[in-house]
């Protein structure tokens, strides 16, 4: 089993999301009950180019400081919705693992990980998705 954070950037993980403190909690402790139980954390980010607000080149492309990576875990760059698009390395590094469980968290359940949920079903990993761990932002359609 393997804990897909994606997308949970100073950029764009703030208090304007859906249940903010809710899921902000929900991700810290998921996290470290993933670490103390030896689960591998793995990081997705989104990189939207230079002057945006999630340029690789600012701080707002970091991981949000309470649940920030550590230096031995895996961190995978994308410039589109899905973590398992081809550029990301994310389907081949998971096969050659043989990992086949994959609990999905972060943002924004509309895109990112809506995206990366259903490119995972088609690659055939078994997705799973705790409640109030992934958010979005209010829009016409929520």
């Amino acid at each position: 089993m393997i804990l897909l954070v994606v997308d949970t950037q100073k950029g764009c993980f703030n208090e304007n999301l859906y249940a903010f403190e809710i899921v902000k909690n929900n991700i810290k402790k998921l996290i470290a009950v993933a670490r103390e139980n030896n689960v591998e954390v793995a990081y997705v980010q989104h990189d939207d180019g230079p002057g945006t607000s999630l340029d690789k080149l600012t701080d707002s492309y970091e991981v949000y400081e309470e649940f920030a990576p550590r230096a031995d875990e895996k961190r995978f760059e994308k410039n589109v919705n899905s973590a398992f698009h081809p550029m990301t390395g994310l389907t081949e590094y998971l096969n050659s693992k043989g990992e086949k469980d994959i609990i999905t968290i972060g943002v924004s359940t509309d895109y990112c990980m809506d995206a990366t949920i259903k490119s995972g079903f088609e690659r055939r990993f078994n997705i799973f998705v705790p409640a109030y761990t992934n958010s979005t932002y209010d829009n016409p359609y929520f």
